[in-house]
């Protein structure tokens, strides 16, 4: 008996030790090991037994206390010092008996009422799993009583219980067994636990497999940022990159750089990157390879980019080794990868500005030599035949080396042009660069920016572009001309005379020459030089024929592409106050309104969005064309329909709808005495003309109002966008136009129209507080819109909106506390809230039909509205209402008017004391009003945060906010004091057990 209690004594000391921070737990394991290896075999048994009431004191602790953290490290440490078997043959139940007792203490507690329990289970069975070697070995029996155990806790309701059971079963999955039951728990905690510390646990001990890659990928869209920051770190610390797809390399880079939280993007930048890049033994042209750069180049800039960031000036310079002496990269080692690569690497050293000029000149050649470098690359641009279209080889080798061409017109805006001698060559290769016959339509737009770029006068900008596209759209061409049979005789018997002169003339020039008559002698050889020269030239001209210069127009789609696109550019880079001007006046009537008919969709296209430009230039021009803008955007194809709705809509937002009224400009034009002679017929005619420009008007709304249920997404997306420009900027001020939106905004239809939703979710508060106007389109939206959803029918998809959603949405959108605090020095700011007329039209629309079953929403709102707690004629109005609304049955219906009606109150007296109360001292005033202050505010809060409970004490609560009483501040020891009492200490729960 006494050895037992010097054997527990013994056991509590060392469990009151290994509580002490400084204490060394191997030591303890140590000395505790060696008692328990001294000890016979019932010494060990009542050992176990009291080793295990020790340890239940800790684990009814469920605070993290650091006390009981540590003596549960101990407990797992001394449990696995013990010999672990490493085959079957070398187990002994001997050694491993200790453990295996604590296993089934364990597995007997894991389902205990008290969820401290639970928690301290879970976690022991974690920490003795962990603390067992990678090849150690346990019984079958207990393996699936563990297995069992902890797929149950993965259920329990407390997320720290659930964390532990993931860190348990981490050893225990399988990742090749398909059907693995852990695994399969693993999938569903990832996606459907509530806890991100949960979520956050799964990610660390789930096994990488071609099963759960997409659901650790699925994580770096998790809504917390510590589960999405675990997520990149596992993928980069535990899977290779060529175990990714190229779609999820690059999803991983798009979402990881464009992050909200900075930790992720970190994370994505310093490991994921970096672990890719030590993958491909540090080669940034495989990891650009890897990522496909063809069809992902912005993706492929931002990683480019990140790494730049990472890496001194100085190693960036000196690793880019493609280039050659001159500078540039041979055109044979071109590529897509060292392309890009070149483009970003000079894009980011021009970046710094005055510090990296110096690596800038050592990455680039100077600009003439650029330029032929690049018109050498652009002149051997292959040309797709229709007849090789069908081979996926010679396609793919077109698209590379357009790619290439591309990142090497990138590159001009690097280059230093601020030399006269190398811009004029710069400026004369890109115009060769547009005339060559093999340059792709896909080329043109960014030729035509960097031309833009280095020429940026616009009168030069225009003359040089309309003689591009003359020369392109109207070339010269050289037509050899066919010589008449007549005229071929007469030049025959011409040359044959000339020959029989010649006979003559050398015959008497050796008959002179024998005479020795040598002054006619040299009169016949100059003679006979004559008749050989004109009868050389005759030859030539019979071999040369005749060559005539012909002016054919071209019309076909590549040419037409080419003109449109670069007409297109250049209205972009003009600014709107300029006009157009006499050239693009021609270039527009003989271009761009023909094009408007061609067959071919993609070059009606390009003409929709160059008259769009132009019309923005030119009022007239708009005026001109806003119909026939609007008849393509009701029949063409749906790609030019898009075009030109936007352009409809540009055109508005720049002159106003007002504009396009019929007989605007001629109604300034009216003279004053016109008006003072025929006073009746002017009058009428006003009326008239009224009428019919309101019709027009209302004709381009309603038109324009059908693209909102239009079928194609892209349109109805485009109009939404549109009439929210159009009242945001004022050019529209229409109540009806936001009830549709914010119907087009809940409505079930558009849920997959992400750019729709966010770009709406974005409008409505930058509209609403604004000014007060734009609350007040609000509020009278307000009822219109309820009553849609109201009635609508069950087969309609506005029936699934919930209406007290959107009736919510209308309340906060109007609340004058939202607003910009800058309109309270406007004129139109006014003291009565825009909540004290919702709060009548809301009750007027009770009082109509009190036997509604929409009447309990409106009510509702009713107590979630600001009201001015000041006397007004609204707030007496106000009171009638409620009061006969009061005396409907409904007792919900009751309590909330009630509330409503004391809050009312209560500001009433407030204001009528502050009346009263003239001979009160400036200081009592001021009291009075700063708690009647924070007494509304209290009201307030308490309504948007908190929901008071239904309850008939509620009925007399009065809403005040106790004064705030004054805190001292705590001495030092009295800090100390706390800090020991947090201290968690089991002596006194282990002393328990001798007592």
């Amino acid at each position: 008996m006494g050895s037992q209690k010097n054997q527990l004594l013994q056991i509590r000391q060392v469990f009151e030790k290994a509580q002490k921070g400084h204490q060394n737990l191997s030591k303890l394991v140590a000395g505790l090991k060696q008692m328990y290896n001294q000890l016979q075999d019932d010494a060990k048994t009542s050992f176990h037994e009291d080793f295990i009431n020790l340890l239940k004191y800790p684990m009814t602790i469920y605070k993290r206390e650091p006390a009981v953290e540590r003596v549960i490290e101990f407990v797992a440490k001394f449990a696995t010092s013990f010999k672990q078997p490493v085959d079957e043959e070398e187990s002994d139940e001997d050694e491993n008996a200790f453990l295996l007792f604590l296993f089934q203490f364990l597995l007997k507690s894991h389902s205990a009422c008290s969820h401290a329990v639970r928690f301290r289970a879970c976690q022991l069975i974690n920490r003795l799993l962990g603390s067992m070697s990678e090849n150690a070995q346990i019984d079958d029996e207990l393996y699936d009583r563990i297995y069992d155990a902890m797929l149950v806790r993965l259920k329990d309701k407390f997320p720290n219980v659930r964390i532990q059971a993931v860190l348990a079963l981490g050893r225990l999955q399988d990742p090749n067994d398909e059907n693995c039951p852990v695994i399969n728990a693993y999938l569903y905690l990832i996606e459907c636990d509530i806890n991100p510390e949960v979520r956050r646990a799964v990610l660390s001990c789930i096994a990488p497999s071609a099963r759960t890659l997409a659901k650790i990928i699925g994580r770096t869209m998790d809504v917390k940022d510590n589960v999405r920051k675990l997520a990149y770190e596992v993928l980069a610390e535990k899977i290779h990159i060529k175990a990714f797809s190229i779609a999820q390399r690059v999803k991983l880079l798009k979402q990881g750089m464009a992050d909200r939280s900075d930790a992720v993007k970190e994370v994505v930048q310093k490991k994921l990157l970096q672990a890719w890049l030590r993958m491909l033994d540090g080669n940034i042209l495989d990891l650009l390879h890897c990522l496909d750069v063809e069809n992902c180049v912005d993706e492929a800039e931002s990683a480019l980019n990140a790494m730049f960031a990472q890496s001194h000036l100085e190693e960036l310079v000196d690793n880019c080794q493609n280039l050659n002496n001159g500078k540039v990269i041979p055109a044979e080692n071109l590529t897509c990868e060292n392309a890009l690569y070149w483009k970003c690497l000079c894009n980011y050293v021009k970046s710094m500005g005055n510090k990296g000029e110096e690596a800038l000149e050592k990455l680039l050649p100077e600009a003439a030599i650029y330029a032929s470098y690049l018109l050498s690359f652009l002149k051997n641009l292959p040309v797709l035949k229709e007849s090789l279209r069908a081979d996926f080889t010679q396609v793919e080798d077109v698209m590379k080396k357009e790619f290439i061409s591309q990142e090497l017109l990138s590159l001009v805006g690097c280059l230093d042009t601020s030399e006269e001698g190398g811009r004029k060559c710069m400026l004369g290769v890109l115009k060769e660069i547009l005339l060559l016959p093999n340059t792709p339509s896909t080329l043109v737009a960014k030729v035509m920016k960097q031309l833009l770029s280095i020429q940026k006068e616009n009168d030069r900008r225009i003359r040089l572009v309309a003689e591009i596209i003359s020369d392109i759209r109207v070339p010269t061409v050289h037509v050899d001309v066919p010589e008449n049979a007549d005229e071929e005789r007469r030049r025959q018997v011409k040359l044959a005379s000339i020959k029989v002169q010649l006979i003559e003339a050398k015959q008497a020039l050796e008959e002179s020459i024998a005479s020795q008559d040598f002054i006619a002698a040299s009169k016949l050889k100059q003679k006979i030089e004559e008749l050989e020269d004109f009868k050389t030239e005759m030859i030539k001209a019979t071999e040369q024929p005749e060559v005539k210069e012909n002016f054919t127009e071209k019309d076909d789609p590549e040419t037409m592409l080419k003109c449109l696109i670069m007409c297109n550019e250049l209205l972009k880079q003009m600014a709107v106050t300029k006009g157009l001007g006499s050239t693009l006046d021609g270039i527009t009537e003989a271009l761009i309104l023909p094009s408007i008919a061609n067959v071919n969709p993609a070059v009606r296209n390009l003409a929709v969005l160059c008259l769009g430009s132009s019309a923005l230039h030119n009022k007239d021009l708009a005026i001109q064309h806003l119909p026939l803008l609007l008849q393509i955007s009701q029949l063409d194809e749906a790609r030019v329909k898009i075009s030109a709705l936007q352009a409809v809509f540009d055109i508005l937002q720049v002159f106003g709808i007002e504009v396009f009224k019929p007989g605007h400009d001629n109604s300034q034009d009216i003279q004053n005495e016109e008006i003072g002679n025929e006073t009746d017929k002017s009058t009428a005619a006003e009326l008239t003309e009224s009428v019919i420009e309101t019709d027009t008007v209302n004709s381009i709304l309603k038109l324009l109002l059908e693209y909102l249920n239009s079928e194609i997404t892209e349109l109805k997306t485009v109009a939404a966008e549109g009439f929210a420009k159009l009242l945001f900027s004022g050019r529209l001020s229409s109540p009806k136009l936001l009830t549709r939106l914010i119907l087009l905004w809940y409505n079930p239809v558009t849920e997959d129209d992400i750019f729709l939703r966010h770009c709406l979710g974005v409008f409505f508060p930058l509209y609403a507080f604004t000014n007060r106007k734009n609350q007040e389109c609000y509020q009278e939206a307000f009822l219109p819109t309820l009553r849609t959803l109201f009635y609508a029918p069950a087969s309609s998809p506005l029936a699934e909106i919930n209406p007290l959603n959107v009736a919510e949405l209308f309340v906060d959108l109007s609340r004058v506390s939202a607003t910009n605090s800058l309109n309270k020095k406007n004129e139109d700011y006014q003291e009565l809230t825009i909540h004290d007329n919702l709060a009548v039209k809301i009750c007027k629309e009770i009082l109509k039909d009190p036997d509604s079953p929409d009447i309990r929403i409106l009510v509702k709102i009713l107590g979630l509205l600001e009201l001015s707690p000041g006397p007004s004629p609204l707030t007496e109005q106000l009171h009638v209402l409620l009061a006969d609304i009061k005396e409907m049955k409904n007792k919900v219906n009751q309590r909330v008017i009630e509330k409503i009606m004391n809050r009312l109150n209560g500001g009433l007296q407030e204001s009528e004391k502050c009346k009263d109360d003239n001979t009160m001292d400036k200081t009592e005033i001021d009291k009075e009003q700063g708690k009647g202050l924070s007494t509304a505010k209290s009201v307030t809060r308490s309504r948007r945060t908190k929901r008071v409970p239904d309850s008939p004490e509620s009925d007399s609560h009065v809403f005040v906010t106790p004064a705030p009483s004054v805190s001292s501040r705590p001495s030092r020891r009295a800090k100390t004091a706390a800090l020991e009492k947090t201290k968690m200490n089991l002596s006194h729960l282990l002393n328990k057990e001798n007592n």
